[in-house]
């Protein structure tokens, strides 16, 4: 695969690749605008928060250039085939098409896993974000007002969703 970044590969993310997944994370909890967690967890806390399948990496030659992966949004059967979707890129690759690469590839894996539908919770200022995933087929179901409290100020969160129409439902 090619991209403005140059050549680069998506692969399936190891635990290995920890360290360099979690200082991409960091740099999207430092940003404000990407989750309300003020900190990366550990691996085995992240590894039992993930599903097994859908983890992916974006490696160059040099370094991790992001990462994406999938959470099951609960533990009742009846939804085993709904999952978050989670993409992060690294600020120095922005606006090159690995966030795009990544969530493309997500898709597909997660239809192979027979996730039927796949939700993201993005704050209203991630106006960036907010577009890949339109442009890759999510909607927006609305808006989850004032959802959580960050630094002493209200957040709301845009829910976006994209049901697939190659798993039968």
């Amino acid at each position: 695969m090619r991209l403005e970044t140059g050549d680069i590969g998506i692969e399936t993310m190891v635990a290995q690749d920890w360290p360099a997944v979690r200082e991409i994370y960091l740099e999207g909890i430092a940003s404000g605008n990407s989750t309300f967690e003020k900190s990366a967890p550990e691996w085995e806390a992240w590894d039992r928060g993930h599903l097994r399948t859908c983890r992916l990496i974006v490696r160059s030659e040099e370094s991790l250039l992001g990462w994406a992966a999938l959470s099951p949004v609960s533990s009742r059967c009846v939804y085993a085939g709904v999952a978050e979707v989670s993409v992060y890129v690294a600020a120095r690759t922005h606006r090159q098409g690995v966030g795009r690469a990544l969530l493309s590839e997500l898709i597909e894996a997660s239809e192979h896993e027979g996730i039927w539908t796949l939700q993201a919770g993005i704050f209203p200022e991630n106006t960036a974000s907010i577009e890949l995933f339109k442009k890759l087929g999510f909607r927006s179901v609305g808006v989850r007002e004032r959802l959580g409290c960050m630094d002493g100020r209200w957040r709301d969160v845009v829910l976006m969703e994209r049901r697939s129409s190659a798993v039968a439902v």
